[in-house]
């Protein structure tokens, strides 16, 4: 409101869907004051000091969350909500980041790290802990089908994040059965299947050209596997987003750069 006064525009809508997308990569037990922080450093350095809505290199939910990771790691790594029994789990059930019995450490990609694979049934369900959006796969694939139905987001991003994925993992577990983790494990693990429908298909933060669109998503579905297998973190998806923002005006560059010198070629 602030930016929109002094630049005499409207609030854009884009700004409701940064404040939905925004709690559901976050941890259920990170105070409300975090949240706060984490959105309005997202909406304030990865937005408006680019000129506003449309003018954005970063995508802002996914920015503000990276700053909390880095400024805050152990309420944004370590603390999660265990799930619970029964067919509602913990979702009808008041839990404080206090209850002691009621968190855990272990995500199953942190598990994953220690050896253990957790069941895929179980992150399908979303019977584990994690960031409030990325638990339950199924939940993720339904909503991520809808916004393909209605063509907000593009598929083409889509297919190629999720099939790059796909791809590399496979290879890797191919290779190194015991270390590396199965396909439709690594996919539905971690916010690879949250990030490639809902944060990756930000029209503003990632290329116009379609062709643009199947390199940015293979970059970012790659770098999740690499991460997640060969670096220090957990998951990776958050940085390769973040990357994959950053490349984005490079690729369209390139992609329509080629295309020109082809239809000049061909005159």
């Amino acid at each position: 409101m602030a930016f929109a006064v002094m630049r005499k525009e409207t609030i854009n809508e884009g700004f409701l869907v940064t404040g939905m997308l925004f709690p559901l990569v976050m941890p259920p037990t990170v105070p409300l004051w975090m949240a706060a922080i984490g959105v309005a450093f997202g909406v304030f350095v990865g937005k408006e000091l680019f000129g506003g809505t449309g003018r954005n290199i970063f995508n802002p939910a996914i920015l503000g969350r990276c700053f909390l990771f880095l400024a805050y790691p152990d309420a944004m790594a370590s603390r999660w909500i265990a799930p619970g029994s029964g067919p509602t789990g913990r979702m009808l059930e008041f839990v404080s980041a206090n209850d002691v019995q009621a968190m855990t450490e272990a995500t199953p990609l942190a598990l994953a790290k220690q050896g253990e694979l957790t069941s895929i049934w179980d992150m399908f369900i979303g019977a584990i802990p994690g960031s409030i959006g990325e638990t339950s796969a199924l939940a993720i694939i339904l909503g991520g089908m809808f916004l393909l139905i209605t063509r907000v987001a593009s598929w083409r991003t889509v297919v190629s994040t999720i099939g790059s994925a796909a791809i590399v993992a496979g290879i890797l577990h191919i290779n190194n059965p015991d270390k590396c983790a199965p396909v439709l494990w690594s996919l539905f693990a971690g916010g690879l299947m949250f990030g490639a429908f809902f944060m990756t298909t930000d029209p503003v933060s990632s290329p116009s050209t379609n062709v643009g669109k199947y390199i940015y998503g293979g970059i970012i579905g790659t770098m999740t596997i690499l991460v997640r297998n060969f670096g220090g973190y957990a998951e990776g998806m958050m940085f390769a987003i973040l990357f994959g923002n950053i490349v984005a005006p490079i690729i369209d560059e390139m992609v329509v750069t080629v295309q020109i010198r082809r239809l000049a070629n061909e005159g």
